[in-house]
């Protein structure tokens, strides 16, 4: 919840044509984060719950790529792309290290929800 709060924050400033756009777009991607987890810890199982985390994984890359390009565009003020994306990579290696421990299959590193899986890692 502390990244969607932040992302909330940061966008606020966006430029009015971005009301749409990308600003829409970072919000809808962090809740997503968010939405995911909680779904996955509603699961009965782990294999529920691995489908769940691997939504989390793949909404926190999204987010993280979009943030980015927010940057990029010089949408953030100073440093603070950087502090959300250090944020997201803290939740994305949270998010990975459930999937490892979820995950039956040793030695599958795709499956195991690696760190390179992260624009960030």
């Amino acid at each position: 919840m502390e990244l969607a709060r932040a992302v909330y924050a940061e966008t606020e400033e966006f430029p009015k044509s971005e009301t749409f756009g990308l600003r829409m777009q970072l919000r809808r991607s962090v809740v997503n984060v968010a939405s995911h987890i909680a779904e996955a810890h509603g699961r009965l199982n782990d294999a529920e719950m691995r489908k769940g985390m691997g939504g989390a994984r793949a909404a926190i890359n999204e987010l993280q790529t979009q943030i980015e390009l927010a940057a990029s565009l010089g949408f953030f003020k100073p440093n603070a792309s950087e502090e959300l994306l250090d944020l997201g990579t803290r939740v994305a290696k949270l998010i990975n290290a459930l999937l490892g421990v979820l995950e039956p299959e040793a030695g599958n590193g795709a499956a195991r929800g690696q760190l390179a899986n992260s624009p960030r890692a």
